[in-house]
């Protein structure tokens, strides 16, 4: 093996390597993530179901909650919430609310149309102490099955010492535009991405040399 082709790999390596440790870094401090995105017909509409999860050293309490935003074509009296953590009685605590604009966590800025309503649901059970935990899947029916970017806020505490996290990520919501757009990547994917090309591009430069 020539010299240059060893530190091409190594490179390489050092690459997937560094991407990983961000990535576990990351997920230990952020707040409530939406990992998930299905879309299914549903008489004639299409539901929308957001699993969402509460990562390691978070924890949740009566009155955090989430929001997704510019959830166009949305059928009033269609939100709900399955498949809940810890078990399924959880399902009783929750609630959901629909808003022009926000609802909100402080020093967050999406991006908010306010003829479109926005989702939010709230956290009115027991505290959950930690994650890792699936907190449920989040559904609610829209006139359409096309996608477009939008965002994800939500407001929690962290574990260790009770500081509230508020977080903001992207997600996709319905719209009523031509056509399907392709899906947001989902924050690991982004992160992966952000540390591993610049990486990539380093070993390809070697490799020409």
């Amino acid at each position: 093996m020539t010299q240059r082709l060893f530190w091409t790999r190594r490179l390489a390596y050092a690459g997937v390597g560094l991407a990983m440790l961000a990535l576990s870094l990351g997920q230990a401090r952020a707040g409530l993530l939406p990992v998930s995105v299905t879309v299914q017909p549903e008489s004639g509409n299409f539901r929308w179901t957001y699993s969402v999860v509460l990562p390691t050293d978070m924890q949740l309490k009566a009155g955090d909650y989430f929001t997704i935003y510019d959830f166009e074509g949305y059928i009033a009296g269609s939100a709900k919430v399955s498949a809940t953590g810890p078990d399924a009685s959880y399902a009783a605590y929750w609630s959901v609310s629909t808003n022009l604009t926000g609802q909100t966590p402080p020093l967050l800025s999406p991006t908010d149309d306010p003829g479109i309503v926005n989702l939010t649901w709230t956290y009115n059970g027991p505290t959950i102490p930690a994650g890792q935990l699936t907190l449920g899947n989040f559904m609610a029916t829209s006139l359409y099955s096309s996608s477009k970017p939008s965002f994800f806020t939500a407001t929690n505490p962290r574990a260790a010492d009770g500081v509230i996290d508020n977080n903001i990520t992207e997600t996709i919501t319905p719209t009523g535009s031509q056509g399907p757009t392709p899906g947001v990547p989902e924050p690991a994917t982004l992160a992966l991405a952000a540390l591993g090309l610049p990486l990539i591009g380093a070993a390809r430069m070697l490799r020409r040399r």
